[in-house]
C-alpha cells in the first residue's frame, strides 16, 4: 500500500492544480453572476440541493449509453437521442452510466471496453460518454457515472487482478469454483496495490477529462451529479473472508473517495453498494462503508427475484410475502441513512414480467408494476415526511432493443444493447419502449415527485 499511497500524493498534488484551474471560477462566483456555479448537484444534510432548491429525481439505469454514443460502427447516436427523449418524457431526469468497462477473458464481458491492461484508452468510447453527456446536458438530466464493476460482464475487478496475476481469474457461475469462491477471488482487489493503481490511473483519466462535444471539462460539468467507486462493491462473498477483509474494504472505500475529492471537488462521490445484501447483511457494515465524509449519500438495490424473496414461477402466491421484505428492506436502510445524516438513493430495483421465463415484451408486467409502485410510494412517502430517500434508478431502460436470438441471450457483437447486461436473458428486468402500463407508473410517480 505504501506504494500506492507515494504515487497517489503526486499524481493528486498535479490533479489538484488542473482541477481548481477548472474550477475556481465555480467556487468563486458560487453565489453571483454564474447560474451554472449552482446548478451542480449538492448534499445539505440528507437532501439534495440543485440551483439552491431540493432536488430529488426519478431515475434509470442505461448502462450502455456511451456504447450508443460513439461514432463508430457498434455505435447509435441517433438511438441514443431517441432513447432520452422517451426517458424525458417519462420525467425521468437522472441517468446511471457505465463509465468504464475493461477488456476481459471473463466469460460474458462486454465488448469493446473502455481500456485494456495499457494505458492507451479506448478513446472512441470516450468520446460516446462526452455525446452522452452533452445530450443529456441538452434535456437537463444529470448522470451517475460508475468506475468499475464488482462483476464480470463488464469486466470489473476481476480482470484487473488478472492482469497483475499472471492471468489467473475465475468466472462467475464456474461449477469448479461455486458461489461464494468469484466474490471471494475479487476480495483481493483492495489489498492489491498494482490492480488499484491501474484502477486510479483510469479514474484520474476520466475525471480530468474535457468533454470533446462541448469542450467543457468534466470537473466543470453539471451534468454529472456523481462519480462512483464501483458497481456493488462488496467486501467478499462469505462471511469466512468477508469479515477480515472489512478494514481493507473500508479503506479502499475512503481512499478512493478522497482520491477523486482530489480531482474533482464539485462532484458527489458514492459507493454504488447494494446496502446490507452488499454488506454480509450488518448494519454495521453498512454504516461504515458509508461513514467517511467523502461519500456524499448512501446507495441500495433491491433484487426480490435474485434473492429468492418470491418465484417468478409462482408471482400470484408469492408476492405478498416478497413485498413485505421489501418494506422491511426499504425501511432499514431509511434508518441507517437517517443515522449518518445522509441522503438515500434507491439505484437499482428490478422485477421479472410475468412468468418464469419471460424476456419478450409482449409478455404481460402486472406484477413487476406492483412492486414498481410499491417503491415509489414508499419514495414519496418519505420525501413528503422530510425523510432522506431522494430519489430512484429502475433497472433498467431498453428501449427499442430487440433480441434476434430465440434463446434471448446476448453474444458478442449484438448491437441492440438493452438495460439487461450480457450475463442475462434479454428482456429479464428491463423496460421497453412498448410497455405502456410500467412507463404510466414511472410518469405518474414523476408527476408526484415534480410536485414535492
Amino acid at each position: 500500500m505504501a506504494v500506492i499511497d507515494r504515487r497517489a500524493a503526486l499524481l493528486a498534488g498535479v490533479a489538484l492544480v488542473a482541477a481548481c484551474t477548472n474550477t475556481a471560477h465555480l467556487t468563486t462566483n458560487r453565489l453571483g453572476s454564474r447560474p451554472e456555479a449552482l446548478s451542480f448537484v449538492t448534499v445539505h444534510g440528507h437532501r439534495f440541493e440543485r440551483n439552491g432548491m431540493p432536488y430529488r429525481y426519478v431515475g434509470a439505469n442505461i448502462w450502455y449509453a456511451a456504447w450508443l454514443g460513439a461514432d463508430t460502427a457498434y455505435g447509435d447516436r441517433a438511438r441514443l437521442g431517441r432513447e432520452l427523449d422517451r426517458l424525458k418524457a417519462l420525467g425521468v431526469r437522472n441517468l446511471r452510466i457505465l463509465g468504464s468497462a475493461e477488456i476481459s477473458p471473463l466469460k460474458n464481458s462486454i465488448t469493446p471496453g473502455f481500456r485494456d491492461r495499457t494505458a492507451t484508452y479506448n478513446e472512441d468510447l470516450l468520446k460516446g460518454l462526452d455525446w452522452t453527456l452533452a445530450e443529456m446536458a441538452k434535456r437537463d438530466m444529470t448522470g451517475v457515472i460508475y468506475l468499475t464493476n464488482f462483476w464480470e460482464w463488464s469486466g470489473g475487478m476481476m480482470t484487473y487482478l488478472s492482469w497483475v496475476n499472471g492471468g489467473r481469474f475465475i468466472n462467475m457461475n464456474d461449477p469448479a469454483h461455486p458461489w461464494p469462491e468469484f466474490a471471494d477471488w475479487n476480495a483481493a482487489f483492495y489489498t492489491n496495490g498494482q490492480a488499484q493503481a491501474m484502477y486510479r490511473d483510469y479514474i484520474r483519466a476520466v475525471v480530468t477529462r474535457k468533454n470533446s462535444v462541448t469542450g467543457v471539462g468534466y470537473v466543470a460539468d453539471p451534468t454529472i451529479m456523481a462519480w462512483q467507486l464501483a458497481n456493488e462493491p462488496r467486501p467478499a462473498g462469505g462471511d469466512k473472508a468477508a469479515i477480515p477483509n472489512l478494514p481493507n474494504f473500508y479503506r479502499w472505500i475512503d481512499e478512493t473517495a478522497r482520491y477523486i475529492k482530489t480531482l474533482d471537488p464539485n462532484h458527489l462521490v458514492s459507493t454504488g453498494s447494494e446496502g446490507l445484501k452488499g454488506s454480509i447483511e450488518r448494519e454495521d457494515v453498512v454504516l461504515a462503508a458509508h461513514r467517511s465524509p467523502s461519500i456524499d449519500y448512501l446507495t441500495t438495490h433491491i433484487w426480490p427475484n435474485n434473492w429468492t424473496w418470491m418465484d417468478s414461477g409462482n408471482l400470484a402466491g408469492t408476492y405478498d410475502a416478497g413485498a413485505t421484505k421489501v418494506a422491511d428492506y426499504l425501511d432499514t436502510h431509511i434508518r441507517l441513512a437517517t443515522t449518518l445524516g445522509k441522503p438515500l438513493v434507491i439505484e437499482e430495483f428490478g422485477y421479472p414480467r410475468d412468468g418464469k421465463t419471460a424476456y419478450d415484451p409482449t409478455i404481460t408486467t402486472v406484477y413487476k408494476d406492483r412492486f414498481y409502485r410499491q417503491i415509489y410510494a414508499a419514495i414519496e412517502a418519505n420525501a413528503k415526511a422530510g425523510g432522506p430517500l431522494a430519489g430512484s434508478n429502475f433497472w433498467a431502460w431498453n428501449g427499442e432493443a430487440r433480441t434476434p436470438h430465440v434463446d434471448y441471450r446476448f453474444q458478442r457483437g449484438d448491437l441492440g444493447y438493452m438495460g439487461d447486461p450480457p450475463h442475462e436473458p434479454q428482456g429479464w428486468y428491463g423496460v421497453f419502449d412498448s410497455d405502456a402500463a410500467t412507463q404510466s407508473v414511472i410518469r405518474a410517480h414523476a408527476a408526484v415527485m415534480a410536485g414535492l
